[in-house]
This record gives C-alpha cells, sequence and structure tokens, in this order.
C-alpha cells in the first residue's frame, strides 16, 4: 500500500532546476504578451521572421533544464528513455485528433505525465511531444515554437498540483485542471498572433477588436479578451477542453497507474552500472 501511495519521480526538483524552470516559463510568456509592453508595427506574418530565433530560444532552454536535472541526478539514462517514448506516443496520438472542432488528444497524456514525473519532466515533454507531432503531421511553422512553449506550461502546472490527492479526488483535480489548461492554451495562442491581425482583413465582428499600439493596457486585454470569446473559446478551446476532462476521467486511472508502475519497476533513482 505504502508503495501505491508513494509519488514516483523522474526528475528530482533541485533549488537549480527550479531557478531554470522559472526562467523558462517567465522568459516562455513574455514572449507571448510582449506586444502589449511595445508597440509592434501591425503585420499578420510578422512573426514569420522572428520564429526561428524563438526556436533557437526555445531549445537551449530545453537542453538547460535537462543538463540542469542530469547533472543534478534528477534524469537518468532511463528517464531520458521514457521521455522518449511518452514523446513518441503523443506523436501518434495527434493526427487522431487533428485539431478537428477543438478535438486535440496530445495533451491529456503531457497532464498526467507531468503529475506522475514531476514539473521539470512534464516542462520538456510539452516540447518535445508538440515538435515531433509536428515533424509527424507536417505542422511545422511560425506557430510551432509557441505551440511547444505553451505545452511546456502545462506539463509544468500538472507537475505543481498537489502531491497527496489521490483516487477519485486525484482524477477530478486532473480532470478539472485539463479543462482549464484547454482554454489557458488558447488563450496563448490567440496571443502570439492578434497584436499582428490590425490593417488585415478582420471579420466585421472582429474588426473593432484589433490590438492598439500604444493604447492602455487594460483597453487592449478587454479587446483581446472579447476576440478570444468570439472565435475561439466557445469553440476550439471548449471542443479541447472536453477533450481533456473526457480523456482523462475514462483512461486516466489507467495511465496514471501504468506510469507509477512503470518509474517504480525502472527504478530510476536507481544508479546505471554497465557490467563489462
Amino acid at each position: 500500500m505504502t508503495e501505491f501511495l508513494e509519488r514516483p519521480k523522474v526528475v528530482r526538483i533541485t533549488p537549480r532546476s527550479a531557478l531554470v524552470l522559472t526562467i523558462a516559463a517567465v522568459l516562455g510568456l513574455s514572449m507571448f504578451f510582449w506586444p502589449l509592453f511595445a508597440s509592434p508595427e501591425p503585420n499578420a506574418q510578422a512573426h514569420s521572421a522572428d520564429a526561428p530565433f524563438i526556436f533557437m530560444f526555445t531549445l537551449p532552454v530545453l537542453i538547460l533544464i535537462v543538463l540542469a536535472e542530469v547533472s543534478g541526478g534528477g534524469i537518468d539514462s532511463k528517464a531520458l528513455a521514457m521521455l522518449g517514448v511518452l514523446s513518441a506516443i503523443n506523436a501518434g496520438l495527434r493526427p487522431l485528433g487533428a485539431g478537428t472542432g477543438g478535438i486535440e488528444t496530445v495533451f491529456f497524456l503531457i497532464v498526467l505525465a507531468g503529475r506522475v514525473f514531476g514539473p521539470g519532466f512534464g516542462f520538456v515533454l510539452g516540447s518535445t511531444s508538440l515538435f515531433a507531432s509536428a515533424l509527424l503531421t507536417a505542422g511545422v511553422g511560425p506557430w510551432l515554437p509557441f505551440q511547444m512553449l505553451s505545452s511546456s506550461l502545462l506539463g509544468l502546472g500538472a507537475g505543481l498540483l498537489p502531491h497527496r490527492v489521490r483516487g477519485r479526488a486525484e482524477i477530478a483535480m486532473l480532470g478539472a485542471y485539463g479543462v482549464v489548461a484547454a482554454y489557458f492554451f488558447g488563450f496563448v495562442m490567440n496571443m502570439w498572433f492578434w497584436p499582428f491581425l490590425a490593417g488585415t482583413s478582420m471579420s466585421p465582428e472582429t474588426a473593432g477588436l484589433a490590438f492598439v499600439p500604444g493604447d492602455d493596457l487594460g483597453a487592449n486585454l478587454h479587446r483581446f479578451f472579447v476576440f478570444s470569446l468570439l472565435t475561439s473559446t466557445f469553440g476550439w478551446d471548449t471542443g479541447r477542453a472536453v477533450t481533456n476532462l473526457i480523456a482523462i476521467v475514462l483512461v486516466g486511472p489507467a495511465v496514471l497507474a501504468t506510469l507509477r508502475r512503470a518509474s517504480r519497476r525502472a527504478a530510476f533513482s536507481a544508479p546505471v552500472t554497465f557490467r563489462p
């Protein structure tokens, strides 16, 4: 019983890795919201030029996290193998939904794995899953770095949920988090392009909701909230939230048990030895 209640961790959070994760999260969010504090030129294609530089930022941050964990004893070769397996599974799951009507089958596993293995593992899995699935579905574009960062934040948040909750209460907590995470993902992904829609062919319903460079922060946020509600919250984001909730409720208990059993049997905390 004690073994079952134990919360296995692949990634052990040290003060150094916690600092790296915090910096990565703050810088990641700043990539989305910097237009609110600056005055970019309204251009719908603006991110096409800076996306490669964001890629150059994203991947080194992930490498830094992995190196910090490896040097601190958090991620060993078996944990890296688990990361690769889960990323491959997620890459295979994503085409099942393909985003049709907001149905996304890639996020619930990130939430469950982040819950079991901790925030550092969840952060890295979020990015590697979206990157691998984008390669599989030909979804590489200027939006991909932002998707990777958003998914990393979802995995990070799942790993920070209260540890002692178990049973039905845990599934209820993860289901509620999956719903909130779905709306959060849609919200921040809208922000990556919304400030650059002004002056483009916006629909009559949203023409008055464009970003106004230099305007008051509250006024721009109000327009953004309304824009998100009209264009994605009641459609795509709700479909994603329902998908997360159903997947976590239906398969969450079995997946959690499988991941925890795999962690215990692999003895991630045990040193790896090689015999001649």
